[in-house]
């Protein structure tokens, strides 16, 4: 695995009722900027996404924000960042994210972090990206997703390659290690031929 320069972090636009939601996002800010690791993320300055980038921006780090023109107007955006691209669509905001990013990241978040994480973890299955995926389990909050999983994979309708794509991790230092070793699996013939 290359260095990570960039990492996508989907979240909440909402802090969460415990403090350690905001805990482990100031953790994972301080990490990535520990290591060089630029910010990418929803652009918001609300919930656990403003916790992230405020903390990223306080440590000297970069962060890079990504919002859709319809949250622009609704006055979400972050004012401070050190960059922030405005997008048409939902789905521009997603593809312009990815492309940005060497790996993604979902801290503690509602529908629209769950289907993010789940999506760039879709086009790595199908072999759309190589990066590595991850849940930062914070205080537990992704336990009975990450055992659902352990059971989609234990029904077969999820392979044991495709399950261990997702990395699972409480604590930051631990996930961007494991990111930093990842080796995605071995594609499929017919992923490689380009057939879907």
């Amino acid at each position: 695995m290359k260095k990570l320069n960039s990492l996508c972090i989907y979240c909440g636009s909402s802090s969460g009722r415990g403090d350690a939601y905001a805990a482990a996002a100031r953790g994972l800010a301080k990490a990535m900027v520990e290591r060089g690791i630029r910010l990418v993320y929803g652009g918001a300055s609300v919930g656990i996404m403003g916790i992230v980038a405020d903390e990223v921006l306080r440590l000297g780090g970069e962060a890079v924000g990504v919002i859709p023109e319809s949250l622009m107007r609704k006055e979400l955006a972050h004012a401070s960042l050190t960059e922030l691209h405005v997008t048409p669509s939902m789905h521009a905001r997603k593809t312009m994210m990815a492309e940005l990013a060497d790996g993604f990241v979902a801290l503690p978040g509602g529908i629209g972090t769950f289907e993010e994480i789940f999506e760039v973890w879709t086009w790595a299955q199908l072999g759309f990206h190589r990066k590595p995926c991850g849940l930062l389990n914070a205080a537990g909050y992704y336990d009975a997703l990450t055992a659902f999983l352990d059971h989609a994979a234990g029904e077969q309708f999820v392979r044991p390659e495709h399950r261990g794509m997702l990395v699972v991790e409480s604590e930051p230092v631990a996930l961007l290690d494991r990111f930093e070793a990842y080796a995605p699996p071995a594609l499929p013939k017919w992923v490689e031929r380009g057939e879907t």
